[in-house]
C-alpha cells in the first residue's frame, strides 16, 4: 500500500537509453553550432555584398562623373530641366542594374534622380565626404529600406567641383539571403543528424561496454546504494590502487587510522600513515586477522588484492576495532593462568598429603611435624609477604599466581618493601592485571636463559598514581633497540600468529597512556621497566 500523504500512482517514468540520450545532447550542440553557423554565414554574405556591390556602385558613380557631357552641363542645370541628365542617370542605372541613380549639384540639391521624388530635395547622409572633394560609399536608411550608396565628385573642364553623383542599391533582406544558404544547411543539418545518430549507438556501445552494459540510472543508483553502504558499515574499508593511493575509504576506517577527511586520492606517505601500518595495508597478508597497535587501538587489519581482466586494482583492507576484545583477552589469559596455578598447586598439594600419609603409616611422627612445618612456611610466608602489602584481591592472587609458575621454573620472585596498594576499582584492577602480568611474562621469558634468575617487583599506590617497577637480571635491552620495544610485532622470538608476539608491552603501553600514564624501559644490570596509572 502507498504510503500516507504520497500520491496512490506517480505514472509511468519515461527513461531514455544512454544512445538517446548522447543522441539529443548531439543535436542540441548540432542546432547551437548551426545557428552559429547561419548567423556567420549571414554576416559573410553581408560583407561580401558591401564589398563587391560597393565597388561596382563605385565604379558606375566614378564612370558616370568623368563622362565629359556631364561636366559640360551640370554647372548651369536646374532640377526637372532637360533631357540630357535624365538620361545619362538612367542609362548608367540600366546598365549597371543598380537600385538608383540621382544627380546632385554643388549644393546638394538632387537635379535628376530615377526616384523622381528625390528631385528638389537634398539627400546627404551626415558622414559622406563627397562635398570636400572625395568619393564616400556607406549604407543609409531610406524608406525603411537599408540601402548601399556610393558618392562621386563631379569636376568641370576647369577641375573645379560643380555637383557629385549619388549612385546605389538595396541589401537583400533577410529571406532572401536564407533562401540563398537553405539550401547548403539543410544538407549540412541531415549529414550531421545522420554522423550524430550513428556515433551516438557507436559511442553508446563503447561506453555500455565499459559499464557492463549499465544505463546512467543504472550507474547512479548502484553508487548510492555503495556510499549507503560503505559508510554504514561499522566496520572500516579502505582501498588502496597499485599506486599506493587511497582509492576508497569509508567514515570509520578514516576514524581508526586518523586519516584527514580529504584522504582520497592521496599516497601514504603524503598521509605519514605509519610504516608499520602502511605495510599492514599494502603487503601481502597470508594470515587472517592481523592485529596492530594503532594510536591507543587494537585493529584488526583483513587484506584481499583486487583485480580485474588480468589487471591489478590494488587491495581493499578491512578493519575491526578489537581494543577491549583485546584487553579481556587478556585478562582471560591471566585468570587461565592463575586456574592453571591452582591446578599445579592441588597437584602439589595432594603429592604432600601422601607423603605425610606415607610418613605417618612408618609411624616417624618427628618427621611429618618436620615435613608440614617446612611446607606451611615456604607457603604462608609467600602468600602473607603479597596480601599484607597488597589489598587488592585480583592483583595479590595475580602476583601469587605468578610468583608460583615463577618458583616453578626456577625464577625468584621478590615483591619489594615498598609495594603497598590500597584496593582498587574493578576497572583499575582490570588494567593494573593487564599491565603487571605483561610486565612479568616478559622478564620471565627475559631470565630465561640466565644461571640464577630473579624478579623483582613493586607495586605502589602513592596519591592518584599507582606506579609499576619489574626488574629483572637478564642481559637487559639493546640500546638501539629501546625505543622499539613497545612497538607492536617488536619481538625475538619466532611466531605463527599474525599478532601473537610483540603484543604485550604494546599493549602495556597502551594500557597506561589511557590512564594519562605511559611505560618507560632502561638497562640497569639487566631490564627495569617502570609503568605509571592514574587512578
Amino acid at each position: 500500500m502507498p504510503a500516507a500523504g504520497a500520491p496512490a500512482s506517480a505514472g509511468p517514468r519515461f527513461k531514455f537509453t544512454l544512445a538517446g540520450q548522447y543522441l539529443i545532447l548531439q543535436l542540441l550542440l548540432i542546432c547551437v553550432v548551426l545557428v552559429g553557423v547561419i548567423a556567420l554565414t549571414v554576416g559573410q554574405a553581408i560583407d561580401s555584398f558591401e564589398e563587391s556591390e560597393g565597388r561596382r556602385s563605385l565604379s558606375a558613380a566614378e564612370s558616370l562623373a568623368a563622362n565629359p557631357l556631364l561636366r559640360t552641363l551640370l554647372p548651369d542645370a536646374e532640377p526637372r530641366q532637360g533631357a540630357a541628365l535624365p538620361a545619362m542617370a538612367e542609362t548608367v542605372r540600366s546598365v549597371s542594374g543598380l537600385r538608383f541613380v540621382s544627380i546632385s549639384g554643388s549644393d546638394g540639391v538632387i537635379l535628376t534622380s530615377s526616384r523622381p521624388e528625390d528631385i528638389g530635395t537634398k539627400a546627404m547622409p551626415p558622414e559622406s565626404t563627397v562635398l570636400a572633394g572625395r568619393a564616400w560609399t556607406g549604407d543609409v536608411k531610406r524608406g525603411g529600406n537599408r540601402v548601399l550608396v556610393a558618392q562621386v565628385p563631379v569636376y568641370d573642364l576647369g577641375s573645379e567641383m560643380v555637383g557629385f553623383v549619388s549612385v546605389g542599391q538595396n541589401y537583400p533582406s533577410t529571406e532572401e539571403i536564407f533562401s540563398e544558404v537553405a539550401p547548403t544547411t539543410a544538407v549540412v543539418l541531415l549529414v550531421s543528424v545522420l554522423l550524430g545518430g550513428v556515433g551516438s549507438v557507436l559511442l553508446s556501445r563503447r561506453v555500455k561496454k565499459q559499464t557492463l552494459g549499465m544505463e546512467p540510472a543504472e550507474i547512479a543508483g548502484l553508487v548510492e546504494y555503495r556510499e549507503a553502504l560503505l559508510h554504514g558499515v561499522r566496520e572500516g574499508v579502505v582501498s588502496i590502487g597499485s599506486d599506493r593511493r587511497i582509492t576508497l575509504v569509508n567514515d570509520e576506517a578514516r576514524h581508526l587510522l586518523e586519516l584527514p577527511a580529504q584522504c582520497v586520492g592521496r599516497t601514504l606517505e603524503e598521509l605519514d600513515v605509519p610504516k608499520a601500518v602502511s605495510q599492514a595495508l599494502m603487503i601481502e597478508q597470508p594470515i587472517p586477522d592481523r592485529q596492530m597497535l594503532v594510536g591507543e587501538k587494537v585493529i584488526v587489519f583483513n587484506r584481499m588484492l583486487v583485480s580485474s581482466s588480468g589487471r591489478d586494482l590494488g587491495s581493499v583492507t578491512t578493519l575491526r576495532d578489537r581494543t577491549d576484545l583485546t584487553l579481556l583477552e587478556q585478562e582471560l589469559g591471566d585468570t587461565k593462568a592463575t586456574t592453571d596455578m591452582l591446578r599445579a598447586q592441588t597437584h602439589e598439594f595432594a603429592n604432600q598429603l601422601h607423603t605425610i600419609s606415607g610418613l605417618v603409616q612408618l609411624r616417624e611422627y618427628a618427621e611429618v611435624v618436620n615435613f608440614i612445618d617446612g611446607v606451611s612456611f615456604s607457603r604462608s610466608r609467600i602468600f602473607e609477604d603479597i596480601a599484607a602489602r597488597i589489598a587488592d584481591p585480583t592483583i595479590a592472587a595475580l602476583l601469587i599466581a605468578k610468583t608460583s609458575v615463577a618458583t616453578e621454573k626456577g625464577i625468584k620472585v621478590q615483591l619489594g618493601e615498598e609495594s603497598r596498594l590500597e584496593r582498587c576499582d574493578d576497572e583499575l584492577a582490570r588494567d593494573l592485571t593487564t599491565v603487571i602480568g605483561n610486565l612479568l611474562d616478559n622478564a620471565m621469558d627475559a631470565v630465561g636463559e640466565t644461571s640464577d634468575p630473579a624478579i623483582r617487583i613493586s607495586v605502589a599506590g602513592t596519591g592518584g598514581q599507582v606506579t609499576v617497577v619489574v626488574r629483572d637480571n637478564g642481559v637487559g635491552i639493546n640500546e638501539a633497540e629501546l625505543a622499539e620495544i613497545f612497538t607492536q610485532g617488536y619481538s625475538t622470538k619466532d611466531s605463527s600468529s599474525a599478532g601473537g608476539r610483540g603484543f604485550g608491552l604494546a599493549l602495556t603501553r597502551l594500557v597506561c597512556r589511557r590512564r594519562s600514564g605511559d611505560v618507560q624501559a632502561v638497562n640497569d644490570d639487566g631490564a627495569r621497566f617502570t609503568a605509571t596509572l592514574r587512578k
